[in-house]
C-alpha cells in the first residue's frame, strides 16, 4: 500500500540521547504528557513522539480500499526513526505500543538501544483473545494471561452495547469516562485535566472514527504477534506496571520472566494512564535505564 504521512515531533537537543515514545493502539502521541516529556528532556534526552496512522494528525486511511496490517503499523516506527535521522533509539512503549517495541527488539535489535514497556502484554501472549473472552463472559483456558479487572470489563461491555455518541460533548464525555476507568481507583482523578486532554485529542484528530481501523488491522492479521520469541530480545529491558493496572494486570511480570535479564518495576497507585502523580518516578526509572 502507499505510504501514509505520519505526524511526529521532537524535543530536546539533537545531540541528546534519543528516546522514541510509542503509544498504544488507537492512541495519539500526545497521550505522552508534556510534563513527562519535559522531565526526560531535562535529563538530557532527545525525545520523539508521534501519532500512529489513523490517529491524531497522521493520515487516515480508507481501510476498505487500502487495508493494512499491524506489520504496517510496526514498520511506521522505522519510518519515524528514519525521518528523524535516528539509526537506533531507546524505545519507551505503552500498552499495545509495548507489543510493537518487543517485536522490533526481536526483528531489528540493531535499532534498539534499550526497551521500556509500560502497562503492556507479552508478545505472542494472546492478549486480544483474553480480552474478547472476558467481554463475552467466557472462561479463560488454563495458561491464559490474567484477564482485565471487573470494572474494566463492565465498562466496555456497556460501551460496546451503546450507540456511538453523536455530538462533540457526548463523545468527550465518553472519552473522559473511559480515562477514569483506565486511571484506576487509588490516585485522585483530575476530571478537569482529563476533560482538557480529551478535548485536545478530539479536536486535533483528522477523523476520530478512523482509530477503529486498528481493530480491523488486528482482525485481518490475528497472528501478527510471533510466539515464543521473547528470549531473543537482546536490548536491556525495563518493564513497568502500575499496582492498579486494570487492563493488563500481572502481564508485566510475565514479560520480565521471558526476556533475559529484564527488570520489573511496579509503580504504586498507577493504573493504565500516566497521571502527574507518577511522572517523577516514571521519568527517573526511564532516565536511569537509558543512561548507558
Amino acid at each position: 500500500m502507499r505510504d501514509v504521512n505520519i505526524w511526529s515531533e521532537e524535543f530536546g537537543s539533537p545531540s541528546g540521547t534519543p528516546i522514541l515514545l510509542i503509544m498504544g493502539s488507537m492512541s495519539q502521541g500526545i497521550l505522552w504528557p508534556d510534563a513527562f516529556v519535559d522531565r526526560l528532556v531535562d535529563g538530557g534526552r532527545r525525545v520523539i513522539r508521534y501519532d500512529h496512522r489513523d490517529t491524531g494528525r497522521s493520515d487516515t486511511v480508507d481501510f476498505a480500499t487500502t487495508p493494512y496490517t499491524w506489520h504496517d503499523i510496526k514498520n511506521d516506527v522505522y519510518r519515524v526513526l528514519d525521518t528523524h535521522g535516528v539509526d537506533s533509539a531507546h524505545l519507551v512503549c505503552h500498552s499495545a505500543g509495548g507489543l510493537l517495541g518487543q517485536f522490533i527488539a526481536v526483528e531489528r535489535p540493531d535499532r534498539v538501544r534499550s526497551l521500556t514497556v509500560i502497562g503492556s502484554s507479552p508478545l505472542g501472549g494472546g492478549e486480544g483473545q483474553v480480552l474478547m473472552r472476558a467481554l463475552l463472559g467466557q472462561p479463560q483456558p488454563e495458561g491464559s494471561l490474567p484477564e482485565p479487572s471487573p470494572e474494566f470489563v463492565d465498562f466496555y461491555r456497556t460501551l460496546l452495547a451503546t450507540a456511538p455518541p453523536e455530538t462533540r460533548q457526548a463523545r468527550i464525555d465518553t472519552m473522559v469516562a473511559e480515562q477514569r476507568v483506565l486511571h484506576g481507583t487509588e490516585l485522585p482523578f483530575d476530571e478537569h485535566a482529563a476533560r482538557a486532554l480529551q478535548e485536545r485529542i478530539h479536536d486535533r484528530a483528522r477523523d476520530l472514527s478512523a482509530t477503529a481501523n486498528h481493530r480491523l488491522a488486528a482482525a485481518a492479521e490475528p497472528n501478527f504477534e510471533p510466539v515464543g520469541v521473547l528470549h531473543r530480545v537482546q536490548a536491556p529491558t525495563l518493564v513497568i506496571e502500575g499496582s492498579q493496572e486494570p487492563v493488563k494486570r500481572g502481564h508485566g511480570a510475565i514479560i520480565a520472566e521471558h526476556i533475559p535479564d529484564a527488570r520489573l518495576t511496579v509503580i504504586a497507585g498507577m493504573g493504565h494512564t500516566l497521571p502527574p502523580q507518577v511522572h517523577e518516578e516514571l521519568a527517573t526509572a526511564i532516565l536511569t535505564h537509558t543512561a548507558a
